[in-house]
Order: C-alpha cells, then sequence, then structure tokens
C-alpha cells in the first residue's frame, strides 16, 4: 500500500510539473529556474520507481521509455488533413481572394486570418477526455504513420490538456507543425559532426527525421517543438472562426504563434506578408511563407474543397534562394501515376544550405517555355525552400555544344508507348503493368472502392513485387499459399484469409473492375458513365474515340485515354488472364432505375454496424449520390452518435433526418441484407 503522504506528494509534483511546463511552453513566462523544476522532476521519479503503481498515463516522467518499434503503424485520420494550394507572388494571392469572394458571391470584405508558415512536419494528436491518446503524421492527407510514442517525448506537447478555463472537451484532435529551432538544429549537427555522422541539410529533414525515429529515445534527445494550427475532430467544443479557435487552443496548453494575425481584406493580408518577410531573418526558427485562411468556419464551410486542397487557404511562399549552375544532362523518371517527368542533372551547388544537383523540369511545354538546352547554364532554386527547380537559362553562357531534349515515345521503363492527352501538360506511360507504377498500381487495384482485397496493405505488395511474385495484376489470382506464407510477417493462417480475400474479390462490378484497371482520367463516376453506356467491357474495349465522345460526361481527353490504354496489347493481355482467372461480373443496373436514384446522402456521427465508407457504397449502389458536406441539393442525413454542425445545419435547412436504425431498416428494405 502506499502512504496517502506520499501519494499526496507525488500528486502535487505532477500537477506542479504540469503547471511549469505550461509556464515553460505555452506562456514562454517560467516562473521557476530550471534546476528547481529537475529536483521536482527527480523527486517524483523517485517516489514512482519505489511505488510503481503511482505512474500514471499522463505523468510528467511517462515521456520517454517505450521500447524501439518494428515499425510505425498505419492511422487514418478522421478528418483529412488537406494541403495547402501554393501562390508566389501578389498577383495570385489577389486572384485567390477575388475567387473566393466570387465563389461567395460577396462584395465585401473577406476576413483571413495570416500565420506564419513553419517549415516542418504536419501532425494530428488526439486528446480524449483530455489525455494524450495518439499522435499521427499528415502522410498523404489521408492516412499518417503513429507516432504517439515519440510525440509523447516533447516537451512543448502536455500528455494532459489543462482545464481550468474552459470545460474539458471529451476529444479533441489538434493539428500543429513540429519544428526544430534553428539554434537546436545547428547544435545538432555540431554533436553529429563530432560524432562522425552525416549532418541533416536543414531543419526541416531534421525535425522530420527525428520525428520517424523508431526509437523514441532518439527523438527524445532532439530539441524539437511545435506550433499548433487548428483542429480535426472536436466533440464538446463548438467554434464560430479560426481566430477562436487559435485563441483557444492556448487555453488548454496547446501553444499557437503569437505572430498569427487577423488581416481584415487582401490588403492588410499583403501587408503582412511583407512584415513577416522583414522578420523572417529575425526568428528562431525557418519558416517559408505565410497562410492566408478565410476566419469564418461557415464560409470554409460554404466554399469546400478541390483535389484535397481547401478553397479557403493558401500558402504565400516567400522567394527562394537561387544559384547558378550547369544542366550536364536531362532524364525521364517515371512516377507512381505513369507520369514522365524530366529531371535536369547539374554540376552540384549549395542552395540555402543544401547540395542541389538535380532539379525537376516539370514537363515538355516548361522545358520549351524556357528553352532549356543540355549543357545551358541556368539559375536554380529550392521552390517552396524544399524542391529544387530551374528558374531560367543564362543565354549568354549558351556554348555552341548546347543539345535541345526531346521527350521518349515509349516508356524509358516497360517500353509501353508514352502518350500526351489532349489538354494535359504531362506524358504518361500507359502500359497497366510498368514497374515503376506497379506497386501503386495494385494498391489502387485492392483497394475498398476498386476490387476490395482486405490485407492487401503497402509493406505487403513491397515484398510481392520486390520478389518477383506478383508482375501485375492477374499474377494476383495465380498466388500460392506456400508463396504468400513465407514472406515476412505473414504465416498459413494469414496467407490463407489473404487468397480468401482474392478469391471473394472475382465477383465485382464492371464500374469498380474499371475503376481498379486505373485508366488514367478515369475515376468511379465516369467508370459508372461508361459501364452502363455500353453494358459490358467487350463493347467498351472495342469503341472508337468517336463513340466514347458520344457519351455525356466523356471529353476528347477521356476518349483519347480510354482509346489507348486498351489499344496497348500488355494491357488487353492483363485483361484476358483477369477474365480467365475467373474475374467476373453482372450488367450494371442503369442508375436512374435504381431505387435510391436522385437521392443525395451526407453521413455525420459514428455508425453502429458499419463504417461511412460503407453506407456510403452501399447507397451508391442503390443509386444515390454522397456528400461530404451539407447543402440545398442534400435529401437526407443519416446521423450517428456523436452528430456534428453537419445535423444543426440539416435541421436548419429542413432536409430530412434518418437515425441509423432507421436508414438500415431503408438499406434492408432494397438489399434484402441483415447488414
Amino acid at each position: 500500500m502506499v502512504p496517502e503522504s506520499i501519494r499526496k506528494e507525488a500528486e502535487r509534483l505532477r500537477e506542479a510539473l504540469h503547471y511549469h511546463n505550461y509556464r515553460y511552453y505555452v506562456l514562454d513566462d517560467p516562473e521557476i529556474p530550471d534546476a528547481e523544476y529537475d529536483r521536482m522532476m527527480r523527486r517524483l521519479l523517485e517516489l514512482e520507481a519505489q511505488y510503481p503503481e503511482l505512474v500514471t498515463p499522463d505523468s510528467p516522467s511517462q515521456r520517454v521509455g517505450a521500447p524501439p518499434m518494428e515499425a510505425f503503424e498505419t492511422v487514418r485520420h478522421d478528418l483529412p488533413m488537406l494541403s495547402l494550394a501554393n501562390g508566389f507572388d501578389e498577383g495570385e494571392i489577389r486572384e485567390f481572394d477575388r475567387r473566393v469572394r466570387r465563389m461567395l458571391k460577396m462584395d465585401a470584405v473577406i476576413e483571413y486570418v495570416g500565420e506564419p508558415k513553419m517549415d516542418g512536419l504536419a501532425i494530428e494528436i488526439r486528446y480524449e477526455n483530455g489525455l494524450l491518446t495518439r499522435g499521427a503524421t499528415r502522410g498523404d492527407g489521408l492516412t499518417g504513420e503513429d507516432v504517439t510514442a515519440n510525440i509523447r517525448t516533447i516537451g512543448a506537447i502536455p500528455l494532459r490538456l489543462r482545464g481550468d478555463e474552459l470545460p474539458m472537451p471529451r476529444r479533441l484532435d489538434a493539428r500543429g507543425e513540429i519544428f526544430m529551432p534553428i539554434e537546436g538544429f545547428k547544435k545538432l549537427n555540431e554533436q553529429r559532426r563530432k560524432e562522425g555522422q552525416p549532418e541533416f541539410s536543414n531543419p526541416r529533414n531534421a525535425a522530420a527525421g527525428s520525428l520517424r525515429q523508431l526509437d523514441s529515445r532518439i527523438t527524445a534527445s532532439r530539441p524539437l517543438d511545435i506550433y499548433f494550427y487548428g483542429v480535426g475532430v472536436v466533440d464538446g467544443l463548438s467554434f464560430e472562426t479560426h481566430w477562436e479557435i487559435l485563441k483557444t487552443l492556448p487555453k488548454f496548453g496547446l501553444k499557437t504563434n503569437p505572430h498569427a494575425r487577423i488581416c481584415r481584406g487582401i490588403e492588410e493580408a499583403l501587408t503582412y506578408y511583407r512584415e513577416m518577410l522583414k522578420l523572417r531573418e529575425e526568428l528562431p526558427y525557418e519558416m517559408d511563407g505565410i497562410v492566408l485562411k478565410v476566419n469564418s468556419l461557415a464560409l470554409q464551410r460554404e466554399l469546400g474543397e478541390v483535389s484535397r486542397s481547401p478553397r479557403w487557404a493558401i500558402a504565400y511562399k516567400f522567394p527562394a534562394s537561387q544559384e547558378m549552375t550547369q544542366i550536364l544532362d536531362i532524364i525521364v523518371q517515371v512516377g507512381r501515376t505513369g507520369v514522365l517527368t524530366p529531371v535536369a542533372v547539374m554540376r552540384p551547388v549549395e542552395v540555402e544550405g543544401a547540395v542541389v544537383s538535380r532539379a525537376t523540369l516539370h514537363n515538355a511545354d516548361e522545358i520549351e517555355r524556357k528553352d532549356i538546352r543540355i549543357g545551358d547554364w541556368v539559375i536554380v532554386q529550392r521552390a517552396g525552400g524544399v524542391i529544387p527547380e530551374v528558374v531560367q537559362v543564362v543565354t549568354s553562357k549558351r556554348g555552341p555544344d548546347v543539345r535541345p531534349f526531346k521527350f521518349p515515345e515509349t516508356c524509358p521503363v516497360c517500353g509501353s508507348p508514352v502518350v500526351r492527352l489532349p489538354g494535359e501538360a504531362s506524358h504518361r506511360c500507359m502500359g497497366i503493368s510498368c514497374p515503376a507504377q506497379l506497386k501503386a498500381k495494385i494498391r489502387h487495384f485492392a483497394s475498398k472502392r476498386a476490387m476490395d482485397i482486405d490485407g492487401l496493405g503497402q509493406k505487403l505488395v513491397e515484398q510481392l513485387v520486390d520478389k518477383g511474385l506478383v508482375k501485375d495484376f492477374a499474377d494476383l489470382y495465380h498466388l500460392r499459399l506456400e508463396e504468400i506464407a513465407n514472406l515476412e510477417r505473414m504465416g498459413e493462417k494469414s496467407a490463407q484469409n489473404l487468397l480468401d480475400e482474392i478469391e471473394k474479390s472475382k465477383q465485382t462490378t464492371l464500374p469498380r473492375f474499371l475503376y481498379a484497371l486505373g485508366i488514367p482520367l478515369v475515376g468511379e463516376h465516369l467508370a459508372q458513365v461508361v459501364a452502363e453506356h455500353f453494358g459490358g467491357l467487350e463493347a467498351l474495349m472495342a469503341a472508337d474515340e468517336e463513340s466514347l465522345t458520344e457519351i455525356n460526361e466523356i471529353g476528347p481527353q477521356v476518349a483519347r485515354s480510354l482509346r489507348t490504354f486498351f489499344d496497348n496489347p500488355q494491357n488487353r493481355e492483363v485483361i484476358r488472364r483477369l477474365r480467365e482467372a475467373g474475374v467476373r461480373w453482372t450488367p450494371p443496373k442503369k442508375t436512374e432505375d435504381l431505387p435510391l436514384a436522385g437521392e443525395v446522402f451526407v453521413f455525420t456521427g459514428a455508425l453502429p454496424d458499419m463504417t461511412r465508407d460503407e453506407a456510403k457504397a452501399i447507397v451508391e449502389r442503390l443509386g444515390a449520390q454522397t456528400a461530404n458536406q451539407v447543402s440545398k441539393k442534400t435529401t437526407c442525413v443519416v446521423a450517428g452518435e456523436k452528430a456534428g454542425s453537419k445535423l444543426e445545419k440539416a435541421k436548419a435547412l429542413g432536409i430530412k433526418i434518418l437515425t441509423p436504425e432507421a436508414f438500415l431498416s431503408i438499406i434492408r428494405k432494397y438489399t434484402g441484407e441483415q447488414t
């Protein structure tokens, strides 16, 4: 038994240490010297070592100590972490403001919030009833890596929220940017030099590398810091403006950047940019621009998003440092989506503290516009402080030996035809089995809205491809139990489960199959359109471009993409082998004949018996459309547990609202399934 006096002393020490962390990191106003803080921490460690039952998950002593991990787990963000569109000059920022006002049909001045754009790593940290329960990197915006053990080592991140000013939310997903202060970066590199280790090229790389350590003790030794800039899912708290969010977070102990400012109109926003540009060199951390966000959250919702970027925010980048060097060669890289990117191979040159020897040339139009030739001397910069790019040619230094660059007509990786679709700037490899794209294509093929092969994750796909077991989609249907069972982190049971999933995927629909093939420009919706129009794969594969463009919503770009894809003998062979392996479907029904045709569903809150993606898939199969936000076009809102602002908006608009039970009843009526 722990003596009551000892228990109370430990509680007092924990509370005091939390309080002094808040004073130090959030208020930047410490009350006690570091030595006194260290004495309190040592005393708490002594008590917890003597009485282990005193240890609590939010104890300041629990920041370090997790054993090294073998790999990071993947986690899904309940609300996507959107990436920002960039602006590089005043004209682009003014156009952003005009676009915002045009979409909102407003002539009035828009109120923005300006924030320093930290050059670090975006993170989402979840607090449940005030306790830190998860930290995840941004990743691709939809999924990230679970770095909770590492997050806990950063002193500026509270293990427990303060609850003395506001009621504690049941859940708060706080979003911020982890960075490494310049002074800490210099000291870290100095230490690495002494130890004979390679130096980090810049503070951002140092921060990213430090946070993604499998051993949290290494992360704990690095000088990482954070500023919070927003929220994801919040339960038990509501906001009307972004500025309110920034002012509320510090009350919970989550520090925000003190240089954030309300800007009334675009002119104040541009003034803020110029002031921050001047201040840039004086700040103790690196920033590569400012972020402008529409302050009203209601207006943000109305503006929405496009291509995973919000229409209500933009990053205004600072000018990049520039240097001169020579292009020695131009090579072509094939990306995971099949896009061919020309890359300049240059004489190495140092730009903003990093040695640059390659730079993207983007596409053929960019090379032609800038008249870039092999052998030219060029001005190079790190665009946005990160990606090297060629700015312009120094024509006065052009010699007689320079050579123009010609784009290849066939893929340098697989030999498939390279096409440039009408209206596109990029050249694409049209090979379905191109090794440069294979891993990404297989993951897409197996994804939930495509062939829905559960268990075929990134690591497993990498092993299957790297070991030569899968060279195209059809190979998946010829895998043997012993081949899979011998892979890393697999066994006979896991292998059999995967084979069962692959077998189950053979029964699909034509729209899903077309979407799974990854035909450029053909997403889920257009796959549905062409499947309904032709009714079968053979008719679609035989259609010419003219007949394709006669279909509503199919333009010349999509028609050319479809025709080029199906004309490729390699692609046709893979499709033949897929059909031969047993992949089959029933003819698609016309959307207008389906029971929920014309309905627009929005889901909010947690459903007890299925995920939102599963629910969306069901209503879409029944002919309905789905949306992420409630609007006047919405016909039905399904409100589960902890439904948020979407429910309130639905009530205000008089939209039909269904409980999860009522929703399931409708689904059973039309499907006959006991969901």
